[in-house]
């Protein structure tokens, strides 16, 4: 028995695969998140497609989606948040980050998902990339010709900034 991708802590035979191969549906947006995301895991693309909104099928890439998936190695899925997407809602955001390896590259996908419920059926919706925060410096940067913070009385260069 072996654990499941999305990182439930459950059997992938108790959590996503029961969704995946149509034997149940989700509950919740969150459920057809970890669903997707062991998809790509699992290399199960077909569910990847039935899972997205009929709407937006047409711009389904099947063979692009067949390849990241196999050509991957998947790490982990953190949820980072939920807003609605309970069984009583209609609509549900999912923001997530899904760890990666692709082309020998380790990758996370932050995303903000929208997920929306018709005739009691979850299904993606659109995503929407959430980029990197960007570096900030808590300390002043120290130049290389500048006296090294350490007290030695040498430049940085030649003391703690030697690389």
């Amino acid at each position: 028995m072996s654990d499941c991708p999305c990182g439930s802590g459950q059997a992938y035979t108790e959590c996503c695969e029961p969704l995946i191969k149509g034997e149940k549906t989700a509950e919740t947006a969150e459920q057809l998140m970890r669903a997707r995301y062991s998809a790509y895991a699992k290399v199960e693309t077909d569910f990847l497609l039935s899972s997205l909104h009929p709407d937006n099928r047409e711009e389904h890439d099947a063979d692009d989606t067949r390849n990241w998936a196999e050509n991957s190695e998947w790490h982990g899925l953190e949820i980072v948040n939920t807003e609605a997407g309970e069984p009583e809602d209609t609509e549900g955001d999912i923001e997530f980050i899904a760890n990666f390896t692709y082309e020998g590259i380790k990758q996370s996908h932050h995303e903000l998902a929208h997920f929306e419920k018709e005739d009691d059926i979850w299904y993606f919706e659109s995503g929407e990339t959430i980029p990197p925060k960007p570096f900030v410096r808590e300390t002043p940067k120290i130049g290389r010709n500048e006296p090294c913070p350490c007290g030695s009385g040498k430049k940085y260069k030649k003391c703690c900034g030697r690389t």
